[in-house]
Protein backbone atom coordinates (compact mmCIF):
# COMPACT_ATOMS: atom_id res chain seq x y z
CA UNK A 1 0.00 0.00 0.00
CA UNK A 2 1.66 3.37 -0.60
CA UNK A 3 1.74 6.19 2.08
CA UNK A 4 -1.31 8.20 2.27
CA UNK A 5 0.80 11.16 0.73
CA UNK A 6 1.37 9.32 -2.34
CA UNK A 7 -1.83 7.75 -3.26
CA UNK A 8 -3.56 10.73 -5.05
CA UNK A 9 -0.92 10.00 -7.48
CA UNK A 10 -2.08 6.29 -8.81
CA UNK A 11 -3.36 5.88 -12.21
CA UNK A 12 -5.69 2.98 -13.29
CA UNK A 13 -5.32 1.78 -17.28
CA UNK A 14 -9.19 2.15 -18.90
CA UNK A 15 -10.11 1.98 -22.72
CA UNK A 16 -9.50 5.71 -23.27
CA UNK A 17 -6.13 5.89 -21.84
CA UNK A 18 -4.63 6.77 -17.99
CA UNK A 19 -7.29 7.84 -15.56
CA UNK A 20 -6.61 9.52 -12.37
CA UNK A 21 -8.00 8.10 -9.34
CA UNK A 22 -8.04 10.76 -7.47
CA UNK A 23 -11.74 12.87 -7.74
CA UNK A 24 -10.83 16.28 -5.77
CA UNK A 25 -10.67 19.53 -6.92
CA UNK A 26 -7.93 21.20 -5.98
CA UNK A 27 -6.59 24.60 -6.61
CA UNK A 28 -2.92 22.72 -7.41
CA UNK A 29 0.47 24.00 -7.58
CA UNK A 30 3.57 25.24 -9.33
CA UNK A 31 6.83 23.58 -7.72
CA UNK A 32 10.06 25.03 -8.14
CA UNK A 33 12.85 21.92 -7.37
CA UNK A 34 16.55 23.59 -7.26
CA UNK A 35 19.15 20.93 -7.81
CA UNK A 36 17.08 18.69 -9.70
CA UNK A 37 19.60 17.21 -11.57
CA UNK A 38 21.36 15.61 -8.56
CA UNK A 39 20.88 12.44 -6.30
CA UNK A 40 18.31 13.96 -4.39
CA UNK A 41 16.80 16.25 -6.96
CA UNK A 42 15.92 13.72 -9.60
CA UNK A 43 14.10 11.16 -7.43
CA UNK A 44 12.15 14.02 -6.07
CA UNK A 45 11.24 15.26 -9.06
CA UNK A 46 10.28 12.21 -10.05
CA UNK A 47 7.85 12.06 -7.17
CA UNK A 48 6.49 15.28 -7.93
CA UNK A 49 5.14 14.67 -11.63
CA UNK A 50 3.44 11.71 -10.66
CA UNK A 51 1.25 14.06 -8.00
CA UNK A 52 -1.79 15.57 -9.62
CA UNK A 53 -1.24 17.94 -6.38
CA UNK A 54 1.49 19.78 -9.28
CA UNK A 55 0.34 21.66 -11.91
CA UNK A 56 3.98 22.98 -12.72
CA UNK A 57 7.55 21.57 -12.05
CA UNK A 58 10.01 24.24 -13.05
CA UNK A 59 13.55 22.11 -12.53
CA UNK A 60 16.67 23.87 -11.97
CA UNK A 61 20.25 22.86 -11.77
CA UNK A 62 23.57 24.32 -12.81
CA UNK A 63 23.89 21.51 -15.65
CA UNK A 64 21.99 18.53 -16.79
CA UNK A 65 18.58 20.39 -16.40
CA UNK A 66 17.53 19.92 -20.25
CA UNK A 67 17.72 15.76 -19.90
CA UNK A 68 16.45 15.55 -16.60
CA UNK A 69 13.07 17.45 -17.52
CA UNK A 70 13.07 15.63 -21.32
CA UNK A 71 13.08 12.09 -18.92
CA UNK A 72 9.98 13.14 -17.08
CA UNK A 73 8.07 14.63 -19.42
CA UNK A 74 7.71 11.22 -20.86
CA UNK A 75 5.70 10.45 -18.34
CA UNK A 76 1.79 10.22 -18.88
CA UNK A 77 1.13 12.62 -16.01
CA UNK A 78 -0.57 16.20 -16.56
CA UNK A 79 1.73 18.34 -14.49
CA UNK A 80 3.84 20.14 -17.47
CA UNK A 81 7.61 19.67 -17.00
CA UNK A 82 10.30 22.84 -17.88
CA UNK A 83 14.07 22.97 -17.24
CA UNK A 84 16.21 25.49 -16.39
CA UNK A 85 19.92 25.58 -16.58
CA UNK A 86 22.63 27.65 -15.11
CA UNK A 87 22.90 31.64 -13.41
CA UNK A 88 21.20 33.09 -16.62
CA UNK A 89 18.08 31.16 -16.25
CA UNK A 90 17.80 31.53 -12.63
CA UNK A 91 15.14 33.86 -11.84
CA UNK A 92 13.17 32.31 -14.64
CA UNK A 93 12.81 29.33 -13.25
CA UNK A 94 11.18 30.84 -10.17
CA UNK A 95 8.24 32.36 -12.22
CA UNK A 96 4.87 32.03 -10.92
CA UNK A 97 6.04 29.32 -8.31
CA UNK A 98 3.88 28.43 -4.88
CA UNK A 99 6.44 26.11 -3.48
CA UNK A 100 10.38 26.14 -3.54
CA UNK A 101 12.44 22.70 -2.76
CA UNK A 102 16.15 22.92 -2.31
CA UNK A 103 18.04 19.94 -2.33
CA UNK A 104 21.11 21.65 -3.90
CA UNK A 105 24.88 21.06 -3.09
CA UNK A 106 27.25 18.82 -2.09
CA UNK A 107 26.42 15.36 -0.72
CA UNK A 108 28.42 13.90 2.66
CA UNK A 109 30.85 11.38 2.03
CA UNK A 110 32.55 9.03 4.58
CA UNK A 111 34.29 10.71 7.46
CA UNK A 112 32.65 13.72 6.31
CA UNK A 113 30.27 15.85 9.05
CA UNK A 114 27.06 18.28 7.60
CA UNK A 115 29.19 20.91 9.07
CA UNK A 116 32.28 19.61 6.88
CA UNK A 117 29.74 20.61 3.65
CA UNK A 118 29.42 24.30 4.87
CA UNK A 119 31.08 26.41 2.84
CA UNK A 120 30.73 24.98 -0.87
CA UNK A 121 26.03 24.47 0.07
CA UNK A 122 25.95 27.94 2.34
CA UNK A 123 26.67 29.61 -0.59
CA UNK A 124 24.54 27.52 -3.14
CA UNK A 125 22.12 28.10 -0.69
CA UNK A 126 22.84 32.31 -0.47
CA UNK A 127 22.71 32.49 -3.96
CA UNK A 128 18.95 30.62 -4.25
CA UNK A 129 17.32 32.43 -1.82
CA UNK A 130 18.46 35.98 -3.24
CA UNK A 131 16.97 34.95 -6.60
CA UNK A 132 13.60 33.33 -4.66
CA UNK A 133 13.57 36.71 -2.63
CA UNK A 134 13.95 39.02 -5.85
CA UNK A 135 11.25 36.44 -7.50
CA UNK A 136 9.27 34.69 -5.45
CA UNK A 137 8.72 36.11 -2.31
CA UNK A 138 5.51 34.45 -0.75
CA UNK A 139 6.67 31.44 -1.92
CA UNK A 140 6.95 28.49 0.25
CA UNK A 141 10.33 27.64 0.44
CA UNK A 142 11.65 24.22 1.98
CA UNK A 143 15.06 23.43 2.66
CA UNK A 144 16.94 20.16 2.29
CA UNK A 145 20.51 21.04 1.78
CA UNK A 146 22.81 20.36 4.60
CA UNK A 147 23.51 21.44 7.21
CA UNK A 148 19.67 22.25 7.43
CA UNK A 149 20.91 23.64 10.87
CA UNK A 150 22.77 26.76 9.33
CA UNK A 151 21.36 26.90 5.60
CA UNK A 152 17.78 27.48 7.63
CA UNK A 153 19.38 31.01 9.01
CA UNK A 154 21.54 31.73 5.90
CA UNK A 155 18.57 31.89 3.89
CA UNK A 156 16.03 33.64 6.48
CA UNK A 157 18.93 36.75 6.81
CA UNK A 158 19.31 36.93 2.64
CA UNK A 159 15.28 37.37 2.94
CA UNK A 160 15.48 39.79 5.98
CA UNK A 161 18.71 42.01 4.02
CA UNK A 162 16.08 41.97 1.10
CA UNK A 163 12.96 43.25 3.15
CA UNK A 164 10.71 40.27 2.42
CA UNK A 165 11.04 38.17 5.41
CA UNK A 166 8.28 36.24 6.67
CA UNK A 167 9.20 33.51 8.70
CA UNK A 168 6.32 31.55 8.55
CA UNK A 169 7.32 30.90 4.92
CA UNK A 170 10.57 29.22 5.57
CA UNK A 171 10.97 25.44 6.82
CA UNK A 172 13.85 23.25 7.23
CA UNK A 173 13.02 19.64 5.80
CA UNK A 174 13.64 17.37 8.94
CA UNK A 175 10.76 15.13 7.80
CA UNK A 176 13.52 12.40 7.14
CA UNK A 177 14.25 12.11 10.50
CA UNK A 178 10.70 11.61 11.15
CA UNK A 179 10.12 9.06 8.51
CA UNK A 180 13.26 7.08 10.04
CA UNK A 181 12.44 7.16 13.23
CA UNK A 182 8.40 5.43 12.06
CA UNK A 183 10.46 2.31 9.92
CA UNK A 184 13.41 1.52 13.19
CA UNK A 185 10.38 1.65 15.42
CA UNK A 186 7.83 0.00 13.54
CA UNK A 187 10.66 -2.55 12.80
CA UNK A 188 11.59 -2.87 16.44
CA UNK A 189 7.86 -3.36 17.15
CA UNK A 190 6.61 -5.24 14.29
CA UNK A 191 4.35 -2.89 13.70
CA UNK A 192 3.27 -0.80 9.88
CA UNK A 193 5.41 1.53 9.75
CA UNK A 194 2.87 3.31 7.55
CA UNK A 195 0.28 3.51 11.08
CA UNK A 196 3.43 4.77 13.22
CA UNK A 197 4.04 8.36 14.06
CA UNK A 198 6.73 9.71 16.38
CA UNK A 199 7.50 13.39 16.50
CA UNK A 200 11.08 14.44 16.22
CA UNK A 201 12.60 17.68 17.56
CA UNK A 202 15.36 19.67 17.38
CA UNK A 203 17.52 20.04 14.33
CA UNK A 204 19.06 18.02 11.59
CA UNK A 205 22.04 16.54 12.74
CA UNK A 206 23.63 14.03 15.16
CA UNK A 207 22.69 14.97 18.88
CA UNK A 208 20.28 17.83 17.46
CA UNK A 209 17.90 15.00 16.42
CA UNK A 210 15.59 14.33 19.21
CA UNK A 211 12.90 11.52 18.50
CA UNK A 212 9.96 11.53 21.34
CA UNK A 213 9.42 8.58 20.83
CA UNK A 214 7.59 8.79 24.76
CA UNK A 215 5.06 10.55 22.31
CA UNK A 216 4.75 7.85 19.28
CA UNK A 217 1.58 7.13 18.02
CA UNK A 218 0.60 4.39 18.55
CA UNK A 219 2.18 4.36 21.95
CA UNK A 220 4.96 2.03 22.41
CA UNK A 221 8.07 1.65 25.36
CA UNK A 222 11.49 0.34 25.31
CA UNK A 223 14.07 -0.86 28.04
CA UNK A 224 16.22 1.69 28.58
CA UNK A 225 19.38 0.10 26.69
CA UNK A 226 17.38 -0.32 23.88
CA UNK A 227 15.59 3.21 23.96
CA UNK A 228 19.19 4.43 24.15
CA UNK A 229 20.79 2.77 21.06
CA UNK A 230 17.06 3.53 19.18
CA UNK A 231 17.86 7.08 19.37
CA UNK A 232 21.22 7.10 18.28
CA UNK A 233 20.30 5.63 15.47
CA UNK A 234 17.88 7.63 14.09
CA UNK A 235 20.33 10.22 15.30
CA UNK A 236 22.93 8.77 13.14
CA UNK A 237 20.82 7.48 10.34
CA UNK A 238 22.27 9.37 7.60
CA UNK A 239 26.19 8.46 8.56
CA UNK A 240 24.38 5.01 8.49
CA UNK A 241 23.87 5.60 4.82
CA UNK A 242 26.98 7.28 3.75
CA UNK A 243 28.72 4.01 5.04
CA UNK A 244 27.08 1.75 3.61
CA UNK A 245 27.26 3.71 -0.11
CA UNK A 246 31.12 3.68 0.53
CA UNK A 247 32.19 6.63 -0.95
CA UNK A 248 29.44 6.95 -3.47
CA UNK A 249 26.85 9.25 -2.15
CA UNK A 250 24.19 9.80 1.03
CA UNK A 251 20.98 9.56 1.69
CA UNK A 252 19.27 10.36 -2.02
CA UNK A 253 16.22 7.90 -2.31
CA UNK A 254 14.74 8.21 1.12
CA UNK A 255 15.80 12.13 1.74
CA UNK A 256 13.50 12.59 -1.84
CA UNK A 257 10.64 10.31 -0.42
CA UNK A 258 10.70 12.59 2.53
CA UNK A 259 11.15 16.28 0.54
CA UNK A 260 7.87 15.06 -1.66
CA UNK A 261 5.69 13.87 1.67
CA UNK A 262 6.95 17.82 3.06
CA UNK A 263 6.57 19.35 -0.33
CA UNK A 264 2.99 17.66 -0.47
CA UNK A 265 1.57 18.57 2.84
CA UNK A 266 2.62 22.23 1.75
CA UNK A 267 0.25 21.87 -0.76
CA UNK A 268 -2.39 20.64 0.35
CA UNK A 269 -1.51 23.13 3.26
CA UNK A 270 -2.39 25.75 0.33
CA UNK A 271 -5.27 23.88 -0.87
CA UNK A 272 -6.70 24.80 2.50
CA UNK A 273 -6.79 21.43 3.83
CA UNK A 274 -7.05 21.32 7.40
CA UNK A 275 -5.18 20.21 9.91
CA UNK A 276 -1.67 19.47 8.56
CA UNK A 277 0.42 18.91 10.53
CA UNK A 278 4.27 18.25 9.86
CA UNK A 279 7.49 18.53 12.28
CA UNK A 280 9.55 21.10 10.47
CA UNK A 281 12.90 23.47 11.45
CA UNK A 282 11.31 26.95 11.45
CA UNK A 283 12.05 30.44 13.19
CA UNK A 284 10.86 29.79 16.85
CA UNK A 285 10.69 30.94 19.97
CA UNK A 286 9.59 27.38 21.98
CA UNK A 287 13.51 27.07 22.85
CA UNK A 288 16.41 29.15 23.40
CA UNK A 289 17.35 28.51 20.25
CA UNK A 290 16.07 30.92 17.24
CA UNK A 291 15.54 28.16 15.26
CA UNK A 292 14.11 24.58 16.16
CA UNK A 293 11.80 22.08 14.71
CA UNK A 294 8.85 20.95 16.09
CA UNK A 295 5.48 20.03 15.07
CA UNK A 296 3.86 22.48 13.35
CA UNK A 297 0.18 23.24 11.97
CA UNK A 298 0.24 24.49 8.45
CA UNK A 299 -2.15 26.45 6.40
CA UNK A 300 -2.39 29.14 3.33
CA UNK A 301 -0.03 31.35 5.13
CA UNK A 302 2.62 28.75 5.76
CA UNK A 303 3.22 27.96 9.80
CA UNK A 304 -0.46 28.28 11.13
CA UNK A 305 0.60 27.27 14.75
CA UNK A 306 3.71 25.96 16.58
CA UNK A 307 2.83 22.47 19.09
CA UNK A 308 5.54 22.84 20.73
CA UNK A 309 7.41 20.28 22.55
CA UNK A 310 4.84 18.18 24.49
CA UNK A 311 5.14 16.73 27.65
CA UNK A 312 8.96 15.42 27.25
CA UNK A 313 10.37 11.97 29.12
CA UNK A 314 13.59 12.62 31.38
CA UNK A 315 15.28 11.01 28.99
CA UNK A 316 14.31 13.22 26.02
CA UNK A 317 14.71 16.28 28.40
CA UNK A 318 18.57 15.44 28.54
CA UNK A 319 18.45 15.01 24.97
CA UNK A 320 17.21 18.47 24.70
CA UNK A 321 19.83 19.93 26.59
CA UNK A 322 22.19 18.44 25.26
CA UNK A 323 21.17 19.49 21.63
CA UNK A 324 20.84 23.40 22.67
CA UNK A 325 24.24 24.74 22.95
CA UNK A 326 24.65 22.52 19.59
CA UNK A 327 22.08 24.07 17.79
CA UNK A 328 22.82 27.51 19.25
CA UNK A 329 26.51 27.33 17.32
CA UNK A 330 24.98 25.87 14.12
CA UNK A 331 22.37 29.09 13.73
CA UNK A 332 25.50 31.70 14.44
CA UNK A 333 27.37 29.89 11.86
CA UNK A 334 24.38 30.36 9.37
CA UNK A 335 24.16 33.94 10.40
CA UNK A 336 27.78 34.88 10.56
CA UNK A 337 28.02 33.59 6.97
CA UNK A 338 26.29 36.24 5.71
CA UNK A 339 26.48 39.13 7.77
CA UNK A 340 30.26 38.98 8.09
CA UNK A 341 30.02 38.70 4.23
Amino acid sequence: MLPRFLRPTITIATQNGAKQLSTSSQRNAKVAVMGASGGIGQPLSLLLKQSPLVTELSLYDVVNTPGVAADLSHINTASKVTGFTGPDELKQSLKGVQVVVIPAGVPRKPGMSRDDLFNTNASIVRDLAQAVAEVAPKAFVAIISNPVNSTVPIASEVFQKAGVYDPNRIFGVTTLDIVRANAFIGEAKGLDPQKVSVPVIGGHSGITIIPLISQATPSVSFPQDQLKALTERIQEAGTEVVKAKAGTGSATLSMAYAGARFAFSLIRALNGESNVVECSYVRSNVTEAKYFSTPVVLGKNGVEKNLGLGKLSDFESKLLAAAIPELKKNIQKGEDFINKK
